[in-house]
């Protein structure tokens, strides 16, 4: 009993909102207790289980219901237990930066990891394996993101307009993290030229 009173302590202690892992309650107890508890709270609608090994204590909002974190705050969640590094996917990221239109049907990244998909609720997320670190520069930061739209659209279709207009959507502070990463010399030269 003071076990499963120490695991729901501890849950208690994470934010409303922010995913959590089955493995940061480890020190609590068991795994056999752990998941009791994840169990009962998860019937009781005290916690939602989002994925495999993934829960949150939902922020309630009167008109919408619970609010549930974003699907890259919970890829990044569950890459962080797993040890890995990911990285919005190419497609997604010029989007987000206003680059391109294209939306991606299904949530796509990169990652440090083996190549596979996971079930988020009802959709699926896939994962890409990728062996080059310096697309995983600032992990889903608005700097990585950056990185990744650049490397998707390519040496020869990125002008100085689409690095300008990374400059104005990431801000300054971003936008010089972004030049200080390891990049290829095609992309150091056209953030020189968009600093000029």
């Amino acid at each position: 009993m003071i076990i499963s009173k120490t695991i729901q302590l501890k849950i208690n202690q994470i934010p409303k909102g922010q995913p959590f892992t089955t493995f940061e309650l480890m020190p609590c107890g068991s795994r056999g207790a752990i998941d009791k508890v994840l169990s009962r709270l998860t019937q009781e609608g005290k916690i939602i289980r989002l994925s495999r090994g993934i829960f949150v204590r939902p922020k309630k909002n009167s008109y919408i219901g619970n609010v549930l974190p974003g699907i890259t705050e919970i890829i990044q969640k569950k890459a962080q237990s797993n040890g890995e590094r990911i990285q919005v996917h190419g497609g997604e990221a010029a989007n987000k930066l206003g680059l391109s239109t294209q939306v991606p049907l299904i949530p796509v990244y990169y990652t440090s990891a083996s190549s596979r998909t996971y079930r988020i609720g009802k959709l699926t997320v896939k994962m890409i394996h990728t062996s080059n670190p310096r697309l995983l520069q600032f992990s889903c930061e608005p700097a990585g993101i950056a990185i990744s739209a650049l490397w998707y659209i390519g040496k020869n279709n990125v002008t100085t307009e689409m690095v300008t207009t990374i400059k104005k959507r990431i801000g300054l502070q971003e936008f010089n993290k972004l030049r200080s990463a390891n990049l290829p010399l095609w992309m150091v030269e056209l953030l020189q030229i968009a600093d000029q």
